[in-house]
């Protein structure tokens, strides 16, 4: 499974995007609960929202993001995607060392 990192940046203020904000939450709902979506929320220096999935490939990654009720209701004016390997950090469990033989 690849992991992907993804701006959408809208092209309405959060006001403008109310009527669509109810479906884009449940869609988000259920892509976290079937493991897809690993994080998501708005970036606060500009008008856009950063999300992290977890997908088979970029095709996959593609029906996902065309199936995003802001995209669909056009809204969102720019998609950037970026393939990830996370390694390093908290989030990351470490592998637990070989038990020693005694």
């Amino acid at each position: 499974m690849a992991k992907f990192v993804v701006e959408l940046e809208y092209n309405v203020d959060r006001a403008g995007r109310e009527p669509l904000h109810r479906a884009h939450t449940d869609y988000l709902r259920t892509l976290t609960d079937s493991g897809v979506l690993l994080l998501a929320g708005p970036l606060q220096d500009t008008n856009a929202g950063l999300l992290v999935y977890e997908a088979e490939d970029r095709d996959r990654l593609e029906e996902i993001l065309a199936a995003e009720p802001y995209v669909q209701g056009g809204i969102v004016c720019r998609v950037r995607v970026r393939q990830w390997a996370p390694g390093k950090g908290a989030w990351i469990t470490a592998p637990l060392p070989a038990p020693s033989a005694a």
